[in-house]
């Protein structure tokens, strides 16, 4: 565990960075300024039932930016990037960008990190990686479809971020501290009822800075290839398996849908704070398990990892098998 000579250094950053994001959300929606910029209206497809502003992205991330550019300048590119991602995506909230120039400019930003930080020792993984980055800026986005879901998983999976790093990487645990602030100031306005969400402009680099600053620990030292994906499992797990669902089933899986495993609990229990909160337990429990693996023999490590992993996949199958059921007294669910 860090020092606590280090977590004071690292609250500094992550209070600044709450106040800020959550200012900048007061002064939105007080001036109206929210309603002007990007509002989502539901639809048959949606899990909300009134329009609600898609500006928490305008909060999180031009404050983490700057922040991140102040406190932890080593990552000086990862911030630009993030910021340019940022804008790119409020210009698809608001006007509707084509698919084809979204995924360029998310290849440009995971293949301009792994150029900054080349996988040297083994320089063959180059293109896995500039695939699992690009898949982790969408799946954020995928996975923004709850009130109070995306903003918990950047608390709690950043935040662990900024614990793993504390010790080693000061820079890295730094920008990992702030994200994990800004994320809190926007939970604020987005925890069930969500008053704003968080839209393109959040979940977009949120995305990718949950994989950008993953592989910039582990290549840095400051922790294994495996911890990224540990803290993060419910997000990876939830979007890769309806996305493969989606596949198999010849389905358009970049349309609008309601098959995550988190909106189908909605759909059946029909509020969003009980799910959320089931959430956070197992983002909870993912983020302990990948602190505990990092302190145990590698043999232990891989059991506790795989057990865990094997207690996601049996939750998920038990979501499945409730959904069936639902399915037969609702024919209806299945249109979505």
């Amino acid at each position: 565990m860090p020092s606590m000579e280090a977590l004071r250094h690292l609250l500094a950053p992550a209070i600044l960075a709450l106040l800020g994001c959550a200012g900048v959300l007061v002064l939105l929606l007080r001036t109206g300024l929210a309603w002007r910029l990007a509002v989502d209206l539901p639809n048959h497809r949606s899990l909300h039932t009134r329009p609600t502003p898609r500006v928490g992205g305008w909060g999180v991330t031009p404050v983490s930016t700057l922040l991140i550019l102040i406190f932890s300048p080593a990552l000086v590119g990862v911030a630009l990037a993030t910021l340019a991602l940022g804008l790119l995506s409020h210009l698809d909230d608001r006007y509707g960008l084509p698919a084809r120039l979204r995924f360029i400019a998310h290849l440009l930003a995971a293949a301009g990190l792994l150029w900054v930080l080349p996988p040297t020792a083994t320089p063959w993984l180059a293109l896995p990686l500039i695939f699992a980055l690009v898949w982790l800026i969408n799946l954020y986005n995928f996975m923004d479809g709850a009130d109070g879901l995306a903003g918990g998983m950047a608390v709690f999976g950043f935040g662990a971020y900024a614990i793993a790093a504390s010790h080693t990487q000061p820079d890295l645990a730094g920008a990992s501290a702030i994200v994990a602030g800004a994320a809190l100031g926007f939970l604020l306005f987005n925890f069930p009822p969500a008053k704003v969400f968080l839209g393109d402009s959040g979940s977009i680099p949120l995305g990718f800075l949950a994989g950008g600053l993953g592989y910039w620990g582990w290549h840095t030292g400051a922790w294994s290839w495996w911890f990224p994906m540990m803290v993060f499992l419910p997000f990876i797990a939830d979007a890769s398996i309806t996305l493969l669902r989606r596949l198999l089933q010849g389905e358009r899986f970049w349309e609008a849908h309601r098959q995550h495993y988190y909106q189908r609990m909605i759909q059946m229990r029909g509020a969003h704070r009980g799910i959320v909160l089931r959430w956070y337990g197992l983002m909870l429990c993912s983020t302990f398990v990948a602190f505990c693996a990092m302190d145990m023999p590698r043999h232990q490590a891989i059991a506790a990892m795989a057990a865990w992993v094997g207690a996601v996949v049996a939750l998920g199958w038990n979501v499945d098998r409730q959904w069936r059921r639902f399915s037969l007294r609702r024919p209806d669910s299945n249109k979505v």
